[in-house]
C-alpha cells in the first residue's frame, strides 16, 4: 500500500532541500521524524510536514482499516524539484542591475507499508 504527498513551491532552492531528503530516505516514518525535528535547516519543517501529510493521505485509504499504524510506513521515494524562480532586481554602482534569484522547489514523497508477512 502507498501513498503520496507533494509540497509545492516552497520558498527555498531544491539544491538545499536534497540535503535534507537525503538524510531520510529509506528510513521508517516515526525515525524520519525524529530525525528532521532535530536537524537545523530550513528544509527540515517543510518535509516532515509532506511526509506526515504522505502518512495521513494513506490513513483515508479504504485498505488501512486492518490497522495500520505509522511505524509501519517508510520513505519509499522523496524527490526534490526546482520549482519556479522569482526574479527581482538589485540596484549596484552607477545605473547598473543585477538580479536576484529567489529560487522554489517542490518535494514529492511517497510512503509505503512495510510488508508483514511473517
Amino acid at each position: 500500500m502507498e501513498a503520496r504527498a507533494v509540497s509545492r513551491f516552497n520558498m527555498i532552492s531544491a539544491r538545499k532541500a536534497r540535503l535534507v531528503a537525503d538524510l531520510v530516505r529509506g528510513k521508517n516514518v516515526e525515525e524520519a521524524v525524529h530525525i528532521l525535528s532535530l536537524t537545523p535547516k530550513k528544509a527540515a519543517p517543510m518535509i516532515q510536514k509532506t511526509i506526515l501529510a504522505a502518512v495521513a493521505n494513506a490513513r483515508q485509504g479504504e485498505e488501512t482499516a486492518s490497522g495500520v499504524d505509522e511505524e509501519d510506513f517508510v520513505v519509499k521515494d522523496i524527490r526534490v524539484d526546482e520549482g519556479p524562480t522569482q526574479k527581482r532586481i538589485r540596484a549596484r554602482a552607477q545605473g547598473r542591475a543585477f538580479r536576484i534569484r529567489k529560487r522554489t522547489s517542490h518535494i514529492s514523497v511517497i510512503v509505503s507499508a512495510e510488508d508483514q508477512q511473517e
